[in-house]
């Protein structure tokens, strides 16, 4: 009798188990009530000036147009850093990988440190930036549950880098401010993906790493990092943004693009944290986009042909898939399908199936 049991409650627990085996076939067709619908989006394939484009060749000027004009509005970037290599500090054995606590220069005047987790195995491999409030959450050591991307990803055979805005987050100014805090030349959320383009360059030289597969994620404020990162830097292969909240939303106040660590930077003192109000008003660069009529799907269209996911939740519901035809149409145009992804779940934490699906599309492009 004791052997029969444990045997009956595998025979009811096994096509519950089945029934969640994680595909991600169906993650890049948007649902039918929002197929080919383009919202009140200002479509990328139309120049500034109202003439449309028409093919491959048109789309590249487009392209440089709309990064030119982000850049311009945002400000322009120092020179990227493609020659500096990673200084290692300490290592230690885990799992199927080492892991060593590494430092680079990811601006022009300030170093951050991170960790490097290097998988078993001979030969090249791919490899994925992740980013976070701090560097140590993404390798499994603190922090939330499900948002240990670097560790798992490296149980997966990827080489990782987290990173992450460590001291900002404990002085409650969370970004990175260019030359320094009182004279932001740049928007932070600008800098981020500055960040994020001098640590694309440090891993593309770590020894047994592809360069031409390393990747980005990260959740939440992550999220937009990785999204930013990913558009203004084409050497990223793909990306998942995991509920960053992909265009700007006033009535939502995770999707916070107006605060001064993101694309609202003034001078201190800075605004009361929290939505926008007559009386809690916004400044800096993020009001003028709204007035003008920008909005982040010109920045997804930037990714075009390489491919994203968006793991979406809360900020991210499947009506984002609207803004997100806009970057299918360009890819489209390119001559390309199954670019452009979206999962979604109902509470903005990710979940064990919510990154399956995010390390089955990251397998899927960079592990080919």
């Amino acid at each position: 009798m004791k052997g029969i049991i444990p045997l009956l409650l595998l025979l009811l627990v096994a096509p519950c188990l089945k029934s969640q085996q994680v595909s991600i076939d169906t993650i890049f067709t948007p649902p039918a009530e929002y197929r080919n619908d383009y919202g009140k989006f200002r479509s990328p394939l139309k120049f500034y000036d109202g003439s449309m484009v028409k093919n491959a060749k048109d789309w590249q000027r487009r392209r440089t147009e709309i990064r030119n004009r982000w850049h311009q509005l945002m400000g322009a970037w120092p020179a990227v850093n493609t020659t500096q290599t990673l200084q290692y500090l300490d290592s230690m054995r885990r799992d199927n990988f080492m892991q060593y606590k590494v430092r680079f220069k990811w601006t022009p005047l300030e170093s951050t440190d991170g960790y490097l987790l290097v998988p078993d195995g001979q030969g090249k491999k791919p490899a994925v930036i992740t980013v976070f409030y701090e560097p140590e959450t993404a390798i499994g050591q603190g922090g939330k549950a499900y948002r240990d991307f670097a560790y798992q990803l490296a149980r997966r055979g990827f080489v990782t880098l987290s990173i992450g805005t460590t001291q900002a987050s404990k002085d409650k100014t969370f970004s990175i401010y260019y030359p320094d805090l009182q004279h932001a030349a740049v928007q932070p959320l600008s800098m981020l993906a500055y960040a994020a383009a001098t640590a694309w360059e440090v891993l593309a030289k770590v020894p047994g790493v592809d360069a031409q597969r390393i990747g980005i994620m990260g959740h939440s404020f992550g999220g937009k990092w990785a999204m930013f990162g990913s558009c203004l830097y084409d050497k990223f292969a793909c990306a998942v943004w995991s509920d960053p909240g992909i265009v700007f939303e006033q009535t939502n106040e995770s999707i916070n693009y107006w605060e001064p660590w993101y694309l609202g930077y003034t001078p201190k003192p800075w605004r009361k944290r929290g939505l926008v109000t007559p009386e809690n008003p916004s400044g800096g660069l993020y009001p003028k986009l709204l007035a003008q009529g920008y909005d982040l799907h010109e920045l997804h269209a930037l990714m075009a042909p390489r491919p994203f996911l968006v793991s979406g939740g809360h900020e991210d519901p499947p009506q984002r898939w609207v803004p997100l035809n806009h970057a299918i149409a360009v890819n489209t145009l390119l001559g390309y399908k199954n670019r452009v992804a979206m999962t979604n779940r109902p509470e903005h934490s990710p979940n064990a199936i919510s990154n399956e699906q995010a390390y089955l599309f990251l397998e899927k492009f960079l592990k080919k």
